[in-house]
């Protein structure tokens, strides 16, 4: 029975991208096992529907106007299409508006552990994590948990998932780039890499042009695209279908929610393409599943709370016949073992977003790592199956505290 002696909470600054920072939590029992957890907190995703469009925080504007230059001087020079100028820029209030919302969610989740972990956790006695229901400092926290006793167990954390397969097939998720040429050059450095399949991200004006291009590349390459929310209306999101893209995920992303499901399921049914939509709880899910908004589920464990509901959300898709990619976001080793794991279930049958971090953010042994785009699910070793190197961890740390 697990019984939580000691907890130790840090707060990361990832040496890569666009100031990406996560939380990791590490629990100690009264045998000395240990159990590691990481809930990622950065602009890889888009803002919640309740971010108004005009509110960019952190430079937006700067960021914007600079976004905005740089793709007109690319449509200028013939080297970006027309409108892409109109594309970047929104992207980039997006992401704007996502780091704004990413600091003031790690500051909750921070204060919440700070205050409330202890007396969740500490001298606690419990069988399962799923006991627990929904703990201070969520995904990171029950990841933790859940590490913990997959270990004292000896079993492997996607064995006590549920998962069965030994390997996953991963896909790289792509941004945009200055120009066609550089996203050509791009895909091509992860397709000599072994890669299989990949996802664009697209957004309005930076769509059918870079989907022609790598289609006309790469013809045998499994294509996907991610519209982030970007999109209001679907003609240029219908048009891809010419070439090939397996799945459209996350099409839409506007205020109302209602009609934000009318727009995934109108695009479903006028593309034999998966439509891959992304909700945050089970209850979503089955409104989602409902409306007929998709046939894919884009599936994130950080944004469910805790993997007792990612496996409800997958058990839910998988008995409607939708097929689930699993995603994890920018992070550490620690928070992509975790996506492996998830994508190790029976039905995560599309590529997932499995991917290695850049060395820098590597805080794990073995590392998690692709070759030949697929990524061997860890079986010998019990819980997430990976050792994390403390002292790397102490050193990324911008702050921390033990309770």
């Amino acid at each position: 029975m697990p019984r939580v002696r000691e907890l130790e909470v840090f707060r990361l600054v990832l040496p890569y991208g666009r100031r990406p920072e996560s939380i990791l939590v590490k629990l100690t029992d009264y045998g000395g096992m240990t159990g590691w957890g990481e809930v990622v907190q950065s602009p890889d995703h888009r803002p919640s529907r309740s971010g108004a469009p005009g509110t960019a925080a952190h430079g937006g504007a700067d960021a914007r106007a600079t976004a905005e230059e740089t793709a007109q001087r690319a449509v200028q020079e013939g080297s970006a299409p027309e409108g892409a100028h109109e594309g970047v820029a929104h992207a980039e209030a997006v992401r704007a508006r996502a780091e704004g919302e990413r600091d003031q969610s790690l500051a909750k989740t921070w204060t919440t552990l700070e205050e409330s972990l202890a007396p969740a956790l500490l001298g606690v006695d419990w069988e399962h994590p799923d006991e627990l229901g929904i703990v201070p400092g969520g995904t990171a926290v029950d990841l933790a948990c859940w590490d913990l006793w997959a270990r004292m167990r000896g079993v492997p954390l996607a064995h006590a998932l549920g998962g069965t397969r030994t390997s996953v097939m991963a896909t790289v998720r792509l941004r945009a780039e200055r120009s066609l040429d550089a996203m050509v050059a791009r895909v091509n450095r992860h397709v000599c890499a072994g890669y299989a399949h990949v996802t664009l991200d697209v957004h309005p004006g930076w769509d059918v042009e870079p989907v022609r291009a790598v289609r006309q590349a790469y013809p045998a390459l499994a294509l996907a695209v991610d519209g982030r929310g970007g999109y209001t209306e679907s003609t240029a999101l219908e048009a891809l279908e010419a070439y090939g893209v397996t799945a459209i995920e996350r099409p839409f992303g506007g205020p109302d929610a209602d009609a934000d499901l009318d727009l995934h399921a109108e695009l479903q049914e006028r593309v034999s393409s998966l439509v891959a939509i992304e909700v945050h709880s089970v209850a979503a899910l089955e409104e989602a599943i409902a409306a007929r908004a998709g046939s894919a589920l884009l599936l994130r464990p950080s944004r469910f709370g805790s993997l007792r509901a990612v496996r409800l959300a997958h058990d839910r898709a998988m008995a409607a016949g939708w097929d689930i990619t699993a995603a994890g976001g920018r992070g550490t080793g620690l928070a992509r073992a975790a996506t492996v794991a998830v994508a190790s279930l029976p039905g995560c049958t599309l590529p997932s977003d499995v991917t290695e971090p850049p060395r820098s953010a590597q805080i794990v042994t073995p590392p998690v790592g692709a070759s030949g785009g697929v990524v061997a699910v860890p079986l010998t070793q019990p819980g997430l199956g990976h050792l994390v190197d403390e002292d790397r961890v102490r050193r990324l740390a911008g702050d921390s505290f033990k309770l």
